[in-house]
């Protein structure tokens, strides 16, 4: 583990502790050389499914690309950060409980706007538009006449 300060990879583990979830271990280092002290997280590495693209290029899943498109439709939304981990953490989960080899970046986008709907409307039309890849403005009013549509169908919200 390289030290953050001064790159250098001489450190001890001064404390290790299990996380609540049991799935990670925070672990406080020092630094040899620099004697600074900096935390890291440890994550068992799980075998997950190649994400098909839609112009079929494979990669691997990238939890973190898709935390990062959440909480870019998420900005100045009221949407705490833990809810966003948490998401993507029973995401991971699930697609790697159905043990497949390779899952359509389809499946993850549907998942991630049907839970932003149920969050808040914004961050879902914001995804939605970079996800859909809205052509023009008349695409995105039917997705946002979609949503009135449906609040006018359940006023209990």
């Amino acid at each position: 583990m390289r030290c953050p300060f001064c790159t250098k990879i001489n450190n001890k583990v001064i404390d290790s502790r299990l996380s609540k979830d049991g799935r990670l271990i925070r672990r406080r280092r020092e630094c040899l050389e620099c004697r600074r002290r900096f935390t890291t997280y440890e994550r068992l590495e799980d075998m997950l499914p190649m994400v098909v693209k839609k112009d079929g290029r494979r990669e691997a899943f990238d939890r973190e690309k898709i935390i990062s498109g959440i909480r870019k439709a998420c900005q100045k939304r009221p949407i705490e950060s833990s809810k966003i981990e948490e998401f993507v953490e029973g995401l991971e989960s699930y697609f790697q409980e159905l043990g497949k080899k390779e899952i359509y970046s389809s499946e993850i986008g549907e998942k991630v706007m049907s839970k932003l709907r149920e969050w808040d409307e914004v961050a879902y039309v914001r995804f939605a538009s970079v996800y859909r890849q809205f052509r023009d403005i008349a695409e995105f009013m039917a997705e946002l006449e979609e949503i009135l549509k449906s609040r006018r169908e359940s006023p209990s919200e």
